[in-house]
């Protein structure tokens, strides 16, 4: 067999430890977000693992993904967030998919198809407090609330919304979708309530529904920016040293010539690039770790390959895995080096690593 030239670890263990702190930190039911391939990291053996630990509630964003992982977990509810496409109704009855209807003509074609089925069809109603991208606006809770009977073919499992700046606490916009979500929770037929996001579980009691719905917290994303990350690490990425050569003090590193070796140096080059998620806005900013320590990078992120600066670690040699990720420097230390997020770091990931499931 090849030798593996990048390697990520996915710890099942730890995501489920992290799924039932929140679980217990939100003092209610917690469902398992495994949408966009469980955040990079695969969604069938995120799902399997969060299934044995007892969780029956899962969210995706496409009806495709939802199939995957429904019949990876066939007892578990499985809901699709970007709802229920023209077209789409019999493939959700047939995969007993639930949609999250999103606007009045996702409701109706739902009711529809249970009409047509003659049984009512299992639903997630999404009601918009401010994001302004998915879900019923008011003029269509007024709607719903003037005339329930569009709702009555279906079997209406949650009403949900989803918090604008829940990673924030003291936003005013976290009180002001509270109130909102409450105020037309009251006027619509009695459901069960989803809100709190992985922040949003931090929200505190008033918060606090029948269902949490957490995403990037599952796997180590911090869920409390600006304060101790409460979740456990769930990644490690390592790339191989591909090659060792000196550089001669003067000379540059790479694409454009950005780095120049300051003295004699020694430079590590890694199969791993931007083609793999790891992006090209790291380039000269983020090291690598060799046994926690920081290897810094040299030059740019290319496609295929990333070179960093070996010359205080005499021990680093072709075939040597370098960490990327792990030993110390998390998904959101390379966001803040990139200037991005940690949920766009680890949807980033490629295809191109060997992966390795601990506690499958």
């Amino acid at each position: 067999m090849a030798a593996e030239t990048a390697l990520l670890t996915v710890d099942l263990d730890a995501i489920a430890a992290n799924w039932r702190m929140l679980r217990d930190r939100h003092g209610a039911d917690a469902a398992g977000v495994v949408k966009a391939d469980g955040y990079g990291l695969g969604a069938v053996p995120v799902a399997r693992r969060l299934a044995r630990e007892g969780c029956g509630h899962f969210f995706v964003a496409q009806l495709a993904e939802g199939i995957a992982v429904a019949a990876a977990v066939p007892r578990a509810m499985v809901a699709v967030l970007n709802g229920l496409l023209p077209g789409e109704e019999r493939a959700f009855a047939a995969h007993g998919i639930v949609p999250v209807l999103n606007d009045l003509g996702q409701v109706d074609a739902w009711a529809a198809e249970a009409s047509r089925l003659g049984t009512r069809l299992p639903a997630i109603l999404h009601i918009d407090t401010g994001m302004n991208r998915l879900g019923l606006p008011p003029v269509a809770v007024d709607a719903l609330a003037a005339d329930p009977s569009r709702l009555a073919p279906l079997d209406l499992r949650y009403v949900m919304t989803h918090l604008v700046a829940a990673e924030v606490p003291d936003d005013p916009a976290n009180a002001r979708q509270r109130d909102a979500f409450a105020a037309s929770r009251a006027r619509l037929p009695p459901a069960r309530a989803s809100f709190a996001n992985s922040s949003g579980v931090f929200l505190g009691a008033g918060y606090r529904t029948d269902l949490a719905r957490p995403g990037a917290a599952l796997y180590g994303i911090n869920p409390t920016p600006g304060l101790p990350n409460p979740m456990r690490p769930a990644v490690r990425l390592d790339g191989r040293v591909l090659q060792v050569r000196d550089v001669p003090a003067g000379e540059t590193v790479g694409y454009n010539g950005t780095w120049t070796a300051a003295r004699p140096s020694r430079i590590a080059t890694v199969a791993v690039g931007y083609a793999d998620g790891y992006l090209r806005n790291l380039s000269n900013r983020c090291p690598a770790r060799c046994d926690g320590h920081p290897v810094p990078m040299a030059g740019r992120v290319s496609m295929d390959l990333t070179t960093f600066d070996v010359t205080d670690f005499p021990a680093i040699r072709t075939g040597a895995m370098l960490t990327l990720i792990g030993d110390g420097q998390t998904p959101d230390d390379l966001a803040a080096a990139a200037g991005t997020n940690g949920y766009e770091v680890l949807t980033s990931i490629g295809s191109r690593y060997a992966r390795r499931y601990l506690g499958a």
